[in-house]
């Protein structure tokens, strides 16, 4: 499964969340420790935001490991609200336009875990991007289908919401068509001014790991698939089924219950 990271305070370099601490991001694309696939070497990205509204995109198919831009980029660039994802493919190819981080816009989004039998209703998926959104479809990810998905449910209005509805309707093609687990996942979307995350399972096995943590000495919030160092054990671990809010020290988590929306549907 994909490892990702994000961060929201004040500046930063990029690389003090993506290559130097004991555990990164980069040291898990080759170790990962809470996850059933140890190498993430489909590609790597990075959205992180400055002085413009849109967030600056990095994403390469290179392993994040052997990448010198990556290491030179993230030693340079300081950002108050950044992510950062490395892919481990779970079927579609491994090129630029499937790595995440995806933007459109302000928003930022990126997304680790499956949607089950996605293959087998891929067009119907494709079906559910209204027009006005679909020439931002570059891949042929479930991930970004769903990113494009919740924009059109509402994502600048109710993130929340918005997600709620984005999955109910993956999770109903995936009840209808595809197979168990309908849908696994964590998420982190971000808008420029705030950052939010998602941990949902559709079925009784645990979803992806997802732990933050707040650091006085940086004045700022780390959201991540996996702790960035294996002796601070402040790391608090987001329940399943939650949405959160992250600003300044402050989380704010809410119930994530895409099922609603599907019985409304139903």
């Amino acid at each position: 499964m994909c490892r990702w990271a994000a961060y929201t305070g004040e500046p930063i370099f990029l690389e003090d969340i993506v290559s130097r601490p004991g555990h990164s991001l980069i040291h898990q694309s080759h170790g990962a420790t809470r996850c059933h696939t140890a190498i993430n070497g489909d590609g790597f990205g990075l959205a992180w935001y400055g002085e413009r509204p849109e967030p600056g995109l990095y994403r390469d198919v290179m392993p994040a490991w052997s990448d010198p831009n990556l290491k030179s980029l993230t030693a340079q660039v300081k950002s108050g609200l950044f992510m950062a994802h490395v892919r481990a493919s779970t079927g579609t190819a491994t090129s630029r336009n499937n790595c995440h981080p995806f933007t459109v816009g302000r928003w930022s989004f990126m997304h680790n875990g499956q949607v089950g039998g996605y293959d087998a209703f891929r067009r119907d998926a494709e079906m559910l991007i209204p027009d006005a959104l679909y020439p931002h479809r570059r891949g042929a990810t479930d991930s970004e289908a769903l990113f494009l998905v919740a924009l059109a449910e509402g994502l600048d209005s109710d993130p929340r919401a918005a997600m709620e509805r984005a999955a109910a309707r993956f999770i109903a093609l995936a009840m209808a068509k595809g197979e168990g687990p309908h849908l696994r996942m964590t998420a982190a979307l971000a808008d420029g001014r705030n950052l939010y995350a998602v941990r949902y399972a559709s079925d009784d096995e645990a979803a992806p790991t997802l732990f933050h943590r707040w650091s006085e000495n940086r004045r700022g919030m780390a959201v991540v698939s996996e702790p960035l160092e294996d002796g601070e054990g402040d790391w608090t671990e987001v329940p399943s089924a939650s949405f959160c809010t992250f600003r300044g020290p402050d989380v704010r988590i809410e119930p994530f219950r895409p099922a609603r929306p599907v019985a409304e549907a139903a």
